[in-house]
């Protein structure tokens, strides 16, 4: 399924770029007259049937904070799309872009009761996203809070689970650079106590399909551990899409499309998990994530 012709947006020459991050690249191709990334939160919009409601969120953040300062991530799990915002602003306790500000701002289509202490040196939050929420059938009830890990060697971060009755660990982040530390992303991936490495190849997690990127970063989660790959192409992102198995409308989309996409650069994630079977250790990929920049 395709998002509605009247939501599609275009680039104009001057258009910035950025990653999922906010980190910002150069261009492929020259964009004038190209696809906006949103379009394809706008066709994931329309491939999960969520409520039109969904579609003024995005315009109301956007009314709010300025565009090009969010990004969306488009998660694939268990058969069912749902999705996550994300707010950055690097400047830290001299921050813009708050957690006060953006709930002030979505409030009106998805109140918020958790206050959150401003002195706090996050420079990251993200928001999950789905149909209950821009319909009014719950309210937002948890702010992932993203701060820095200093004393570590390469770009890392650490994210908890900010509610109204505690904050809790939630992830660890670690960035590696896609072409000089490649052999170190593989030994991070390796140090896991989830999988035991001798068993399997890393290759397996680490494609060498998704490697022509920026980084390569590696997060353990409480449930799984998840490697994303900055920066790829639209045949990269095709690449992953298949991999996963998202939706075949989403797929058949950028296939479709391919030729006003080809401009831009994804940023894609997989979440996996090790599990014994007949044949020895197995890799299951139980989630996936796309994301962009509205």
């Amino acid at each position: 399924m395709n998002p509605p012709s009247d939501r599609l947006e275009y680039l104009a020459t001057d258009t910035p770029c950025f990653n999922y991050c906010l980190w910002p690249y150069e261009p492929r191709l020259p964009v004038a007259g190209k696809f906006a990334g949103v379009n394809l939160l706008y066709q994931s919009f329309a491939a999960a049937g969520i409520d039109p409601r969904a579609y003024d969120l995005v315009n109301r953040i956007r009314a709010g904070i300025g565009p090009f300062r969010t990004v969306f991530g488009i998660k694939w799990v268990a058969g069912r799309l749902s999705w996550e915002f994300y707010f950055y602003d690097y400047a830290r306790r001299e921050r813009e872009v708050s957690i006060s500000r953006v709930l002030d701002v979505i409030r009106p289509l998805a109140p918020c009761g958790i206050r959150v202490n401003e002195n706090l040196p996050y420079f990251m939050f993200s928001l999950d996203i789905d149909d209950a929420l821009v319909t009014g059938a719950r309210d937002l009830d948890v702010i992932h809070m993203y701060v820095g890990n200093p004393g570590s060697t390469v770009s890392s971060g650490i994210a908890y689970a900010v509610k109204a009755a505690a904050t809790t660990l939630e992830n660890f982040y670690f960035f590696f650079d896609a072409q000089t530390q490649l052999a170190d992303a593989r030994d991070k991936i390796a140090c896991s106590a989830r999988l035991d490495a001798t068993q399997f190849d890393v290759d397996r997690i680490l494609h060498p399909e998704f490697r022509a990127c920026r980084t390569i970063c590696v997060a353990n989660k409480q449930a799984a551990d998840t490697v994303y790959f900055s920066e790829v192409d639209v045949d990269q992102l095709l690449a992953f899409l298949r991999l996963l198995d998202y939706p075949a409308s989403t797929i058949r989309f950028v296939e479709n499309n391919r030729g006003m996409l080809d401009h831009l650069r994804y940023d894609v994630g997989l979440d996996y998990v090790a599990e014994n079977s007949e044949n020895g250790p197995e890799i299951r990929m139980v989630k996936g994530g796309f994301y962009g920049v509205f």
